[in-house]
């Protein structure tokens, strides 16, 4: 069913359709759903369309931007700055929306569960404060989990692999709703107070971008209101850049590192950049760590004192106690190795669990079940471990929010339970700064192992939640352990800090996990507030993003590649100058005449089989037949646009049209253009034309059927196109190239793969 990948048939391009049996399973059995449902990761979906990067030059556009003054461009610069300190100020305030409520859910759940516990453990009986801990962090998981599965799917997960595809130039549905952010941010709050071993730093990245998109805008398609502001920016190239912006502000907020932020959505993000987009979205980024610390201070009490920059603060390492010499370098690096293996075992794992979801676990109402499932078993195994754990400390001189006594004599607190009896922010941060000797090494070893598991069962179910926090934690677990064994083994020396070991544990195991390399060093050195760990993070996230990449991809590419995205990367896959754009394009090519009847273009427009988004114009000489020279290319949301308002030749000779149509009825069809089905056009009004000329980019790209795979890659990745015309010598259309061409090449173990299309 799929090519062999080691030769490449030339003009391969049929369709494979997805396993015939499900077809057959459907005509057998109508109404149910298949119990298993068959997916291959080689195959690219065509549901995904691509977002219009590139402004379409047509006369009308020519005309308003004439029209502009200089006094006018100002404005818009200036808007442009308001928008982005809007957004900044609005995902802070979201930020500190989901910390508050986070840390009075929690602490109130905690609350009782401390003391039903502290009750049954006198009189005995503790069985039952399991029962109470694994139902309430069920119930509490279910409603996180219902809203999700049966409202907005989209809302599940981090949202990262979501954004990284918007911003990469693929438009995903609902992924910038507002019905999209509520239930992200309600999810994420009842994710993390239901116990799982989730953050709620991920989802941030997302809250943030649909922010962006929805205040640049102007207005709220799903609340049904326009404000009348800001409609010149509503296209796609003016939406994706805010986007970014957003995305920024989300890391920002989450990490308190603006300057994180800004290198994430380059390095994560968005496909070109220029200098002027680099400064709006730090300015973004910093006001809303600003405003989150501000609210956040006064919240706390400390109007003055700001302190805490993000959602996470790791606090402050201080630079006397905990410097670090040449010769801790190769341990620096062995740790970065160690992380980038777990991370590849992390990563290998949770394919094959998604695999098995998206196969079995497709219904909604399994989907909540499993997890309340995980809700339920993570706080079992939190119990047990609390439970069979021996490992007391003395309570005087540690900062413990919930000391459980449990079995430990007065004045003592089980050091197992503030590793699982509290928020995993907290327990990070714990690890870190905790005083040698806080912990047991079995007790660190037990807690990395089951939280490794746990952690990698919970991401990828469907419940708003990050993956950033749980890889600290448990790289925070492991390295501390390391530090400890290390200083037993040198008697003791000075330079074993289990907490400096647990940072770079942390590092590593993030690394390894998510494979990010500039923004995640410049993150941990902003939240720690220390440069003097600059060097040794960079080592320790290279060595495991090198050692983890041997292995298998990163978590948020693997899951693109799940769920068939067409994602182009930064460049070309490496062997493939042997292909041309004649081997690429997609043939035959729809084309239209300048001059058109309507019931022809009602008829391209309808056709379900073919469903483009873009037709290349042409000359219409109705006296010959061959096929006549590019004169432009026009798009699915501009026709019908057309249709709609009705511009047709014979209605504008008899002066019907009311007037000539402006670029102003086109943004505001945006983003949600009238499907054709909804448009009625009368059996007279089939035999009118209708004239193209005006509405047409008259000078769309376009490259020779001769040019190799990796200058056609180049030119459609930097310019963020979405139609590339191929033609021959003649400027006749022979064929045109799309995302789903490009994305299909990839480099594979043998080398160059192609991958099938799927209709699903």
């Amino acid at each position: 069913q799929l090519t062999p990948s080691s030769f490449l048939r030339i003009g391969q391009l049929s369709n494979v359709d997805l396993n015939e049996d499900i077809h057959e399973l459907e005509t057998e059995l109508p109404r149910q759903r298949p119990n298993e449902i068959p997916h291959n990761e080689k195959l690219l979906s065509l549901k995904y369309e691509s977002l219009d990067y590139d402004n379409s030059e047509n006369q009308l556009f020519l005309e308003e931007e004439r029209r502009i003054n200089h006094a006018a461009f100002r404005t818009v610069e200036i808007k442009r700055w308001v928008i982005c300190a809007m957004i900044g100020i609005l995902t802070g305030l979201v930020a500190c929306f989901i910390d508050i409520v986070v840390e009075n859910l929690a602490g109130l759940k905690y609350r009782v569960v401390k003391d039903n516990i502290d009750k049954f453990t006198a009189k005995g009986g503790l069985s039952f404060s399991l029962l109470l801990w694994a139902t309430l962090n069920a119930s509490v998981v279910m409603v996180g989990s219902v809203i999700v599965a049966f409202i907005e799917p989209v809302a599940a997960g981090s949202g990262i692999p979501q954004i990284k595809c918007y911003l990469n130039g693929v438009k995903i549905p609902h992924v910038v709703r507002l019905k999209t952010l509520v239930i992200k941010v309600c999810g994420v709050i009842l994710s993390v107070v239901g116990g799982l071993a989730v953050g709620k730093e991920g989802p941030m990245i997302h809250s943030g971008s649909v922010i962006a998109a929805g205040i640049s805008q102007g207005r709220s398609t799903s609340l049904k209101r326009d404000f009348k502001i800001f409609e010149y920016f509503r296209r796609d190239t003016e939406k994706r850049d805010f986007v970014s912006a957003g995305a920024a502000a989300g890391v920002s907020a989450a990490f308190g590192a603006p300057v994180g932020g800004v290198l994430f959505s380059l390095e994560e993000g968005a496909s070109f950049w220029n200098q002027f987009l680099t400064w709006r979205i730090f300015f973004a980024s910093m006001i809303s760590t600003f405003t989150l610390n501000s609210v956040l201070s006064v919240y706390h009490g400390n109007a003055w004192d700001l302190s805490s920059p993000g959602l996470i603060n790791f606090g402050r390492f201080d630079s006397e106690k905990m410097g670090y010499t040449i010769q801790e370098i190769p341990i620096f690096i062995f740790m970065g190795v160690v992380g980038g293996i777990l991370g590849a075992l992390f990563n290998a794992l949770n394919y094959w669990l998604t695999m098995f979801r998206i196969r079995y676990i497709h219904r909604p109402c399994l989907q909540v079940v499993e997890a309340m499932l995980v809700a339920a078993v993570t706080a079992t195994v939190g119990f047990v471990m609390i439970y069979c754990s021996r490992d007391c400390q003395p309570i005087q001189g540690s900062s413990v929010a919930y000391p459980l006594q449990l079995f430990c004599a007065d004045g003592e607190y089980n050091s197992m339970a503030t590793a699982f009896f509290n928020t995993p922010e907290k327990s990070v941060v714990n690890l870190f700064h905790d005083p040698p000797g806080s912990y047991n090494p079995m007790t660190l070893g037990m807690f990395t192992l089951m939280y490794f598991f746990l952690a990698c069962w919970t991401y990828g179910l469907t419940v708003s939640a990050g993956v950033f926090i749980p890889s600290l934690l448990i790289g925070a677990a492991w390295g501390r352990l390391f530090g400890i064994s290390l200083s037993y083994l040198t008697k003791g020396s000075i330079w074993a800090d289990p907490g400096k070991y647990a940072l770079m544990g942390a590092a590593a195991q993030l690394g390894g996990i998510v494979r990010m390399t500039l923004s995640l060093t410049v993150i941990m050195m902003e939240a720690t507030g220390n440069v003097t760990y600059g060097f040794p993070i960079m080592l320790v996230l290279m060595t495991a993003k090198i050692v983890g990449d041997y292995f298998v991809e990163g978590l948020y590419d693997m899951h693109i590649q799940l769920q068939s995205v067409p994602f182009l990367h930064w460049e070309a896959p490496v062997t493939s100058h042997s292909l041309t754009a004649r081997e690429v394009m997609s043939t035959p090519v729809t084309c239209l005449r300048r001059i058109e009847r309507v019931g022809t273009v009602v008829d391209i427009l309808s056709d379900t089989s073919s469903n483009h988004n873009g037709f290349p114009v042409v000359e219409s000489n109705p006296n010959t037949t061959q096929v006549a020279g590019l004169r432009g290319l026009i798009l699915r949301s501009q026709l019908i646009v057309l249709l709609k308002h009705k511009v047709f030749v014979e209605r504008a000779n008899l002066n019907l049209v009311q007037r000539r149509l402006k670029l102003k009825d086109f943004r505001d069809a945006y983003p949600r253009f009238p499907p054709i089905q909804s448009i009625h056009v009368s059996q007279d009004e089939r035999d009118c034309m209708i004239d193209l000329s005006e509405f047409m980019n008259p000078s769309p790209y376009t490259v020779p059927q001769e040019a190799s795979l990796p200058r056609v890659f180049k030119l459609f990745r930097a310019l963020g196109l979405r139609h590339l015309v191929v033609v021959d010598n003649r400027n006749e259309v022979v064929g045109m190239v799309t995302r789903k061409d490009l994305a299909r090449y990839r480099l594979g173990k043998e080398g160059l793969e192609e991958l099938s299309l799927a209709q699903t």
